[in-house]
C-alpha cells in the first residue's frame, strides 16, 4: 500500500463519511401533495490529495470527489441550482428521464460558463441508482478531473404494491431501511501526469483508503452497496467479494436481482447497479473486495470489510 495518511481536513472530504453522507437537498410540499427538493451544487477548481503526497488538479460539485450523492424519492420534483465557480464552462448531465432542455449537453441551455448560473428540474424517474456528470467537451477531461456523483432515486412503495416491502427497504428513512448497512462507492480513478492512462484507482478517490481503515459492517444486519463506475482510460471496472456472494441489480431499476449469488461483477463507464449481501453466517474478520483487474488493485483499488458482531 501507500505510505502515509492523506489529509482529509485539508481535502474537505474523508473517503469513510462519504460511504453514508447523502445529499437529500430541501424539502417543501408543492400545491399537489408531491415533494420538491432543492439541491444546491457548485463547480470549483481544487487541488485534492488522492494519494499521501500526491495531489491532482481536480475540478469538483461542491469541492469534493464525487460530488455529494443526492438522494430522493420516486416520483418528486428535483431543482438543482447549478453555480458554476470554475475556470471553465460546466453541466450537470444525470441519467435518468428529463425534457432536452434538462440534460446538460452543448447546444442546450445546460452548458453554464464560468460565473453563470443555471436551474436543472425534472421529476425524480425510474427508481434506481443513477449517476451525473459534466457533460462539457472534451467530455474525458471533464469526466477524468472528477465531475461526476451518484444520483440515487428511492422506489415509492405506493407504485409497487406488489413488492412493498422490498421497495420501503430501499426507501431512506423507513423502518425497513434502517435494517440495512448502506453506502455508495463510486469506483474512480486519476490520471496525474495528464497521458490518458492512470496512476491511481479507488473506491472513493483516496487510494487504498478502506484497506487502512476497513469499512466496518455488522455481521447480524444485511448490506447495500451502491456501487458506480467513472473511470476514464479503462473500458472495464470490476467489483469482487472475497469470502462471499451478492445479488445484483443492474441499473437498480428493478426490485428483483438480475443476477444472483455471484462474487464479480464488471461495469463500463457509467454503468452502475446495487449489489446486496449478509455475513450473519460468517466468522467475524477482515473480508476483502477490490477490482480483479491486478493493476487497478495494486495502484489503490484494495479495501476490506470488518465484519464484527453485532
Amino acid at each position: 500500500m501507500t505510505v502515509g495518511e492523506v489529509d482529509n481536513l485539508a481535502n474537505g472530504f474523508d473517503p469513510m463519511a462519504l460511504l453514508t453522507d447523502w445529499d437529500v437537498g430541501m424539502t417543501e410540499t408543492l400545491s399537489d401533495g408531491r415533494t420538491l427538493r432543492t439541491f444546491q451544487v457548485d463547480a470549483e477548481d481544487k487541488e485534492i490529495e488522492i494519494a499521501p503526497g500526491v495531489f491532482f488538479p481536480a475540478w469538483t460539485f461542491n469541492g469534493r470527489v464525487p460530488g455529494p450523492a443526492l438522494r430522493a424519492k420516486e416520483g418528486d420534483r428535483i431543482r438543482i441550482v447549478f453555480s458554476n465557480s470554475g475556470s471553465h464552462p460546466h453541466s450537470m448531465h444525470f441519467h435518468g428521464i428529463h425534457s432536452a432542455r434538462m440534460d446538460g449537453v452543448n447546444g442546450t441551455l445546460g452548458m453554464i460558463g464560468p460565473g453563470e448560473e443555471f436551474t436543472y428540474e425534472f421529476d425524480a424517474k425510474p427508481f434506481g441508482c443513477h449517476l451525473y456528470h459534466c457533460h462539457a467537451l472534451p467530455l474525458k477531461r471533464h469526466m477524468a478531473k472528477g465531475m461526476y456523483g451518484a444520483f440515487v432515486v428511492d422506489p415509492d412503495p405506493e407504485k409497487h404494491p406488489d413488492q412493498t416491502d422490498v421497495a420501503r427497504s430501499r426507501l431512506l428513512g423507513t423502518a425497513e431501511n434502517r435494517d440495512w448497512q448502506e453506502m455508495v462507492m463510486v469506483m474512480n480513478a486519476f490520471d496525474t501526469n495528464f497521458d490518458d492512462e492512470n496512476e491511481f484507482y479507488a473506491a472513493n478517490t483516496i487510494a487504498f483508503a478502506y484497506m487502512k481503515t476497513p469499512i466496518r459492517i455488522e455481521k447480524s444486519r444485511p448490506v447495500r452497496v451502491y456501487l458506480i463506475n467513472t473511470v476514464e482510460f479503462d473500458p472495464i471496472n470490476s467489483f469482487h467479494l472475497h469470502g462471499n456472494f451478492f445479488d445484483y441489480y443492474n441499473q437498480g431499476t428493478t426490485l428483483t436481482p438480475t443476477l444472483r449469488t455471484v462474487d464479480i461483477i464488471t461495469q463500463c463507464q457509467a454503468e452502475r447497479g446495487i449489489l446486496e449481501f449478509s455475513f450473519a453466517d460468517h466468522e467475524p474478520g477482515l473480508y476483502m473486495f477490490h477490482a480483479h483487474q491486478a493493476e487497478f488493485t495494486e495502484l489503490g483499488w484494495m479495501a476490506n470489510f470488518d465484519v464484527v458482531e453485532a
